[in-house]
């Protein structure tokens, strides 16, 4: 087995224990380690770096992908392992202590971590911990499941620890599309003009004189939690599949629209799940993560590749896929997140991108990231990469929860992440507003028709004809724009008290 995945003969004597290869990393190091999504992370010396900070002084600063899996955040997080933490997360504990001020964190557009990389030269890497599926005959590195921000981790770092992750398919080789980009500026183009056009090479280049220690590990990625999709999110799909149709009829699109993008997530994976019974075919996906829904549209015919940056699903689905590999192989290509997220391709490409939203305003722009304001859920991830850069900007969320007595559609966002100028669709399950060429106040109309929930539409409604009664390009009552947030946080609902007694 040994030999079978580790084809580099001087690396043999550098196998070590997870514990063994924990002790390399030191207080207060700056840890780049392989992962995004729960996919190809460190599942064997990160959980011990957090049991060694359970009974030493050991903080370190963690720079991934996007999220890791299982509870490696969490542990980092709750034993104080963690400094500050960049450039995304998804864990309960972690971002409770986010909030809480015990780590710093980092929210940062996920195709920009490795720009800032090569543009601050004080900013060091002194430990990559990268999954491997093999090791090539140079002492290349084979990934799993995600590419991420490895490459740039493992040019950077002073070490380079490599876990070998038995689980995965050795012939895993052939599906990863690695290239390191020059330093800005003058840098070259990225020559990507269709999904499945390949650039780079199918491993991580590394120096064999940087790797300090080999491990083996045989935990499979955290599988994907994904509730099947309800009333709400079919019903999201299926606006935005009319939305699509329409597109087709005006000539704008055609059958086989553009690259797809959705981001992660319940909602995200009902509304690609729809275009298996949609009259497109042909499809293609230019994204960040492939989720079961990519899957099912490979099996059903519909989508022809997938390009992305880490491949994240369920139990079933992974066996699913890693059984039948080669079925899939050719039909896959994962890249560093910096080319996935790539500006210039998405835009080249004509990106078709569908992401969520906590919440958004009635003259569209969107919060993504903070709850009420302030605190932090998960973090920006690839939407403002592609909701700035792509043909369309499609940004989905359900219009009510907790019992109707939150609005995801308010007079302001508490945040913004994504500005109006970046956004083109926003939907819920109400109906979909195409916001494309209006000005601020038309906007207004359009959203409350077509997204708000009747609940909440006599309330809106009225904050916006008394704003506009007051004048400006975009009307606002200053006093009374974050008042909803203020009526939450007060009462535990949105509503007005008229509207609670009605």
């Amino acid at each position: 087995m040994t030999n079978n995945r580790i084809k580099f003969p001087s690396y043999m004597e550098k196998i070590q224990s997870p514990e063994q290869a924990a002790n390399i990393i030191k207080h207060m190091d700056v840890l780049g380690v392989s992962g995004f999504t729960k996919a190809g992370d460190s599942k064997s010396v990160l959980p011990k770096v957090a049991e060694r900070a359970r009974h030493e002084n050991l903080k370190v600063t963690v720079l991934s992908g996007a999220s890791l899996g299982y509870d490696t955040d969490a542990d980092l997080a709750k034993h104080g392992a963690l400094y500050k933490r960049m450039p995304f997360q998804a864990d309960p504990t972690l971002r409770n202590s986010i909030n809480n001020h015990e780590v710093l964190y980092v929210d940062q557009h996920l195709g920009q971590t490795a720009d800032m990389l090569q543009s601050l030269v004080n900013f060091k890497i002194d430990v990559a911990i990268i999954e491997a599926a093999s090791i090539t005959e140079e002492g290349y590195i084979i990934p799993t499941t995600s590419v991420g921000n490895s490459p740039i981790f493992a040019e950077k770092a002073s070490k380079i620890i490599i876990e070998i992750n038995t689980t995965f398919p050795v012939n895993m080789g052939g599906i990863h599309d690695i290239k390191l980009l020059g330093k800005q500026p003058n840098r070259e183009i990225i020559p990507v003009t269709q999904s499945d056009t390949r650039i780079g090479d199918p491993f991580i280049q590394v120096d064999p004189r940087k790797v300090a220690a080999i491990v083996f590990t045989e935990v499979p990625d955290c599988p994907a939690v994904i509730s099947a999709p309800d009333e709400k999110t079919t019903a999201i799909s299926n606006h935005i599949l009319q939305f699509l149709e329409q597109e087709v009829d005006a000539g704008r699109l055609s059958e086989t629209l553009l690259p797809l993008q959705a981001g992660i997530g319940k909602t995200a994976n009902a509304i690609l799940s729809g275009f298996a019974h949609s009259r497109f075919k042909n499809l293609t996906m230019y994204s960040e993560v492939l989720q079961d829904s990519t899957f099912e549209l490979i099996d059903s015919g519909k989508l022809l590749f997938a390009s992305a940056s880490s491949i994240t699903v369920t139990e079933s689905c992974s066996k699913r896929v890693f059984e039948h590999f080669d079925t899939y192989k050719d039909k896959l290509l994962l890249r560093p997140q910096n080319i996935s997220n790539s500006a210039e391709v998405i835009r080249r490409l004509g990106v078709i991108g569908i992401n969520t939203a906590i919440e958004f305003d009635i003259y569209g722009n969107v919060n993504s990231t903070h709850i009420t304001g302030t605190h932090m859920m998960n973090g920006i991830g690839g939407s403002g990469d592609f909701a700035r850069n792509g043909y369309l900007s499609i940004f989905a969320c359900p219009s009510i929860s907790k019992e109707g007595r939150i609005s995801h559609i308010v007079p302001m966002v508490s945040h913004t992440d994504h500005t109006e100028h970046d956004v083109d669709i926003l939907v819920t399950e109400q109906g979909l507003a195409d916001i494309r060429g209006l000005a601020p106040v038309e906007r207004a109309k359009v959203i409350i028709e077509n997204c708000v929930h009747p609940s909440y539409k006599g309330q809106l409604l009225e904050y916006f004809e008394e704003a506009y009664q007051q004048g400006g390009h975009t009307p606002h009552i200053l006093d009374k724009a974050l008042s909803w947030h203020s009526q939450f946080k007060a009462h535990g609902t949105m509503k007005t008290s008229e509207m609670v007694a009605l």
